[in-house]
């Protein structure tokens, strides 16, 4: 209950303050709020997805034909406020041949895109003070590379945050962020049992880039989630990021990071693991090579975990390691990307691949490897058609598993 009278505090003082402002110049007042209404922008966001999973150990594939429809409006602004509201229709055509986790196709492998229609944000933004935003409602929030705070964008209902957020970059080259959230909507949509994290979660992090080529960021993410106590953590974590000019047209890029976990809020476990990630990437032009080493640690019995993450952004695409094995995880691997223009009919072609090494943290066990590959055709400013790949070959107990995507999406 707490939570949740902290939430209302905060809208309720938004729309105070609003109203004072408006309350000072009634007739300019009107004027400037019709014209923030209506000078706004719309928001819609459509895609149609086709995903085909084979997975090892279930009698099925799994066939998914689905859209998304999101629509909303952002208004202009007022005394420097905003507000912001979209919602998601989320359907399927032809059979339910694949498991959406809430409609009892255990034999099939899993499509997470159930059908929903929902609120997906409703948000009020403030640019008021000084190099300061505040944002109140349900909001998208990614929080570097969102490898530990993310939207998950890549399927069709996002993850979004009821959450209080303030945003400063008044001090030179710095950004500092904090974030109290109340509920995290996640991907399985309203109607699934783990549609929702609810809890006191704070989120610290600041950026610095006033150290010449190096840019530091350090965070503290502290998650309470009364769904599943054994996710609550705190995370203290510090990323460095270098690019290097070593010759006309090409830049080397450095990152490093290390961060620290321990358990908290309600966590029945005693944790204490680590994380870490070396990567380096060549970029020349149109093409780029990266090479990286991530390790998420184990005390023996626990992995280190990142609930809120992206998490198909990482340890490939295929989706196996989307909960970290007790045993921890140690991802060693390569990609590449090339962007082609001057084709017909296309503004742009990325073309990329990569492939991953998994072993266990502890013990050293082949968990397997993966090859992911991805075109994706830009066509316009706004419409693209993306084509992807995963081939995951599982070893000491993780499942062989295939995935297949055709997309396309309108973005205005």
């Amino acid at each position: 209950m707490r939570s949740y009278q902290s939430k209302r505090t905060c809208l309720v003082a938004a729309l105070v303050i609003s109203a004072a402002g408006a309350a000072s110049g009634p007739a300019q007042a009107e004027e400037d709020f019709s014209e923030a209404l209506l000078g706004g922008k719309p928001i819609i966001d459509l895609r149609l997805r086709y995903e085909h999973v084979e997975q090892e150990g279930l009698p099925n594939n799994a066939n998914a034909y689905t859209g998304r429809a999101r629509l909303g409006y952002e208004t202009g602004s007022f005394y420097g406020f905003s507000a912001l509201a979209d919602f998601d229709l989320i359907g399927h055509v032809g059979p339910e041949d694949y498991n959406d986790t809430i409609n009892g196709r255990a034999t099939y492998p899993v499509v997470p895109d159930a059908d929903t229609a929902e609120l997906n944000r409703l948000q009020i933004a403030y640019t008021g003070l000084p190099a300061t935003t505040v944002t109140v409602g349900r909001q998208r929030i990614i929080l570097g590379n969102a490898r530990f705070v993310g939207n998950v964008g890549w399927r069709q209902n996002e993850q979004t945050f009821d959450a209080f957020r303030v945003v400063n970059t008044s001090l030179p080259d710095t950004t500092l962020g904090y974030a109290y959230v109340n509920r995290v909507n996640r991907i399985f949509g309203e109607n699934s049992p783990a549609g929702r994290f609810r809890g006191d979660t704070h989120l610290f992090n600041v950026d610095y880039a006033g150290l010449g080529v190096v840019t530091i960021g350090g965070y503290a993410y502290l998650l309470d989630l009364n769904e599943a106590p054994a996710l609550s953590t705190a995370t203290y974590g510090v990323r460095l990021s270098a690019p290097f000019d070593i010759a006309e047209g090409t830049k080397l890029t450095l990152i490093g990071e290390y961060a620290h976990q321990n358990d908290h809020a309600g966590n029945p476990l005693s944790l204490d693991l680590d994380y870490y990630l070396a990567e380096a990437t060549v970029a020349h032009g149109a093409a780029s090579l990266t090479a990286g080493y991530e390790r998420l640690g184990s005390d023996g019995t626990t992995g280190f975990s990142t609930p809120l993450a992206t998490l198909h952004a990482f340890n490939g695409w295929a989706d196996a390691f989307l909960a970290t094995p007790a045993a921890g995880l140690e991802d060693i691997y390569v990609a590449a990307s090339y962007a082609l223009t001057g084709i017909p009919m296309v503004s742009k072609l990325v073309l990329g691949v990569a492939y991953h090494e998994f072993s266990s943290d502890k013990g050293g066990v082949d968990f397997g490897n993966e090859f992911d590959v991805v075109a994706n055709f830009v066509l316009t400013s706004r419409l693209s058609f993306n084509v992807k790949y995963a081939s995951f070959d599982g070893k000491n107990g993780f499942a062989d598993r295939d995935k297949t995507w055709i997309s396309v999406t309108y973005a205005y």
